[in-house]
């Protein structure tokens, strides 16, 4: 059924909330553990047996594992397969974008069947067009993935390029509309082509990245057809009001409110961990009914 099926089937469940693995230099120094391999695979466990049970999806931040070289590749690896068998979901936060073969070599190692590094959706960035990420899109609908492309990013320094207006006369459809609704149109209208074809899937394979903290848009989310990831809550500022306002139009068990900073800060024990992730997804599912 895909990753899109088993996300709102689990959500609805347990209640939507993404979990960040964020092991920062700084986050590790506060929980007492070296910054290296060693330490990587240690904060991964006491994540594992915190959120496990808890939450239905977790996200890592490949960045903070690619800074430790081969070592730390290897640790990301091995929290991948440890969360699947825990039951989780994961979102591979690795942000990539670029053309033809070199997005071909992207979508094998993140949605290939048999990678090693394989997640059950990975985060894309559109802005060299959507159309660059179709060898990512068109792996995720084979293997049941998904690929969750950042359109309105809850960091300021990203509005002025995403609200930017598209020229009149310009190639692409939709003139004088922002850019981010025009990628949320395509991406909507992509998952519907999809959806009439697969009504197995409760969603299309291609979500987006929608700020937490941000204002409402001209486009209608309930309408985008696929999963929505939703940085910002917690320690970006936004709670349950910002939540039902940015999100109340949804279909049940579509968005995800990410938290990373505001749970990982309760860590290292595990059991705090569960304590904060357990909160936040309780408060997450109220604002989100």
């Amino acid at each position: 059924m895909g990753f899109t099926t088993d996300l709102t089937t689990r959500v609805l469940a347990t209640g939507p909330l993404c979990a960040g693995v964020d092991p920062s230099r700084s986050l590790l120094e506060e929980w007492g553990l070296s910054d290296d391999a060693t330490g990587l695979r240690e904060f991964c466990g006491r994540c594992l047996e915190g959120f496990a049970g808890v939450v239905p999806v977790v996200k890592p931040q490949v960045a903070f594992f690619e800074r430790h070289g081969s070592a730390g590749v290897a640790v990301l690896e091995g929290f991948l397969g440890e969360a699947r068998d825990a039951g989780l979901l994961v979102v591979a936060d690795a942000k990539r974008a670029d053309i033809a073969n070199t997005v071909d070599a992207y979508a094998d190692a993140w949605l290939g069947p048999t990678s090693p590094l394989r997640a059950d959706a990975v985060t894309a960035v559109p802005y060299l067009g959507l159309g660059s990420l179709e060898p990512l899109v068109l792996a995720a609908a084979r293997s049941g993935s998904a690929v969750i492309v950042v359109i309105r990013s809850s960091n300021p320094e990203g509005r002025m390029i995403q609200e930017a207006r598209l020229a009149a006369g310009g190639t692409v459809p939709g003139e004088g509309r922002s850019v981010e609704d025009t990628l949320l149109a395509q991406i909507a209208a992509r998952n519907a082509a999809f959806l009439a074809e697969h009504p197995d899937w409760s969603l299309g394979p291609i979500g987006a990245v929608i700020g937490a903290t941000l204002d409402p848009s001209g486009f209608p989310l309930g309408d985008l057809g696929g999963p929505i990831l939703a940085p910002g809550v917690g320690a970006q500022g936004a709670g349950p009001e910002e939540l039902r306002r940015l999100f109340g139009g949804c279909p049940p068990g579509a968005v995800l409110p990410n938290v990373s900073r505001s749970v990982l800060a309760a860590g290292p024990d595990p059991g705090a961990l569960r304590r904060a992730a357990k909160a936040a997804l309780e408060e997450a599912a109220e604002a989100l009914g």
